[in-house]
């Protein structure tokens, strides 16, 4: 099996067909189980890395190539991509050896033609790679930003907007750090059987570090794939949850006896937590279908939680039944998932600011049809996994000022070290002179949080709290 072409297949039907990369790696991978570690290693890197660093490969191909990236064929597009990835990205692979392997695949593909212009535009970046052009930082700080993080411009204006040019920067160099797999442990286990599974997993070449803001998760390194084949997470001892997730249901204050909906809750992760913490109460779990369903019942299964119940509803309708029954209702809705990049790098080239508008749409009914469901003096959780404040800041402004739910302090429900990592980012804020509370009332400002990559350990995520009056 040629790793490579294995790679060039995987970017060409990732533009043909259109689908998720981390699905197609995940389905790759799981296919290919049988190759060596470092091979598998080899074809994660390369095909997420050559994603992630889309924009700023195509800029210096513009730069060497004669014929501009738009107008390549496909497949020589995918495999330039990937070739100046592995020159720029990947210090172990020769540089001979990239373009060798670049022209022999061309023509093993059809296009032998075309050897020489491959072999002469990667030869160039090769020997320019340490003195690479880039645009100027101060006449086109926008664009030049768009290329070194490889973020499209337009996202790169929308967060300068909203929070400066430093803290953008340090937002984009977060959102390309190396994102450990997040191992959350089950709440009914004591620390000592957490302990004791670390120490396991570290027996098999894992690294165990654990969270600052909670002490039942972990982030690991090391040798973290085919997660499933260790006994402790087939056993449900442990699922793959972001902390970020996890502090959605942490700030709900879930309490032994609850009555828990969780509105859009594939793949099922806060749902867990909550039926954790709930106890003797019960946790209902929808979704818009049943492969949603499937996929939380699977989850469910594996961590033989008893108390959750599973349907198949559309959010954005009114169930009749529920209205004024649940102590907590957990709202993570859909939204643009601009703060997951790291982890679904084809997230950034996909989005579109039409979609944007649909997806507000969206979430504004689901939130109108479904905050009923809060008895008088429950919970109402609101959750993104994005950094954008008409899907967050705005959303909070509708929840309490139209449908009359009061804001509640985070203070006192967040570990102080979330907390503390909200005031640093508010102080850098105020000093680019940008208004952390978004046009906020103080109340509303302390119910919600915009966690950040690059400031906080955790996913871009918002959370908010109300209580229905």
């Amino acid at each position: 099996m040629n790793t490579r072409e294995l790679v060039l297949d995987m970017l060409l039907t990732l533009e043909r067909e259109g689908d998720y990369s981390h699905r197609l790696v995940k389905s790759v991978l799981d296919k290919f189980d049988y190759l060596e570690a470092r091979d598998k290693a080899f074809i994660k890197r390369t095909a997420e890395g050559t994603l992630e660093r889309q924009l700023e490969l195509d800029y210096y191909l513009d730069c060497y190539s004669s014929l501009p990236v738009r107008k390549m064929k496909p497949l020589i597009r995918c495999l330039m991509r990937m070739s100046v990835y592995q020159l720029l990205y990947m210090d172990s692979v020769p540089d001979s050896a990239v373009c060798n392997e670049a022209c022999r695949l061309a023509a093993k593909r059809g296009f032998g033609t075309l050897k020489g212009f491959v072999n002469g535009v990667l030869r160039k970046i090769s020997r320019q790679k340490e003195a690479l052009p880039m645009p100027d930082e101060r006449r086109e700080p926008v664009c030049f930003l768009s290329v070194k993080y490889s973020m499209p411009e337009w996202l790169v204006e929308l967060w300068m907007d909203e929070y400066g040019r430093d803290i953008t920067e340090t937002l984009l160099q977060g959102l390309l750090e190396i994102h450990p797999v997040s191992l959350r442990f089950s709440t009914l286990l004591s620390k000592e059987e957490r302990e004791s599974i670390c120490g396991e997993m570290g027996e098999t070449g894992m690294e165990m570090t654990r969270s600052a803001y909670l002490p039942y998760l972990y982030l690991t390194g090391g040798y973290t794939e085919n997660l499933a084949n260790l006994p402790a997470f087939a056993l449900g001892k442990c699922t793959v949850q972001d902390v970020s997730s996890a502090l959605a249901v942490e700030a709900a204050g879930v309490k032994d006896g609850d009555f828990v909906v969780d509105v859009c809750a594939a793949p099922g992760g806060k749902s867990i937590l909550a039926a954790e913490k709930a106890g003797s109460g019960r946790v209902l779990a929808r979704d818009i279908s049943e492969e949603k369903r499937s996929i939380t019942e699977e989850n469910i299964g594996r961590m033989r939680t008893g108390n959750i119940q599973t349907q198949v509803f559309d959010g954005t309708c009114t169930d009749e039944t529920l209205l004024g029954r649940a102590d907590v209702v957990l709202l993570d809705v859909p939204c643009s998932g601009l703060g997951v990049m790291g982890k679904k790098r084809d997230i950034k080239y996909r989005v579109t600011k039409k979609g944007l508008d649909e997806i507000e749409k969206l979430q504004r009914q689901i939130v109108a049809a479904s905050a009923g469901y809060v008895r008088k003096g429950g919970t109402l959780i609101y959750s993104t996994c994005t950094i954008r404040r008409e899907e967050n800041e705005d959303m909070v402004r509708f929840i309490s000022r139209e449908l009359g739910f009061e804001p509640v302090s985070l203070e006192g429900i967040f570990p102080e070290a979330v907390l503390a990592g909200k005031k640093r980012l508010e102080e850098k804020m105020r000093e680019a002179g940008k208004d952390p509370g978004a046009g906020l009332t103080e109340e509303e400002a302390c119910a919600c949080i915009q966690m950040l990559p690059g400031y906080m350990e955790a996913d871009g995520f918002f959370i908010a709290r109300f209580r229905r009056r």
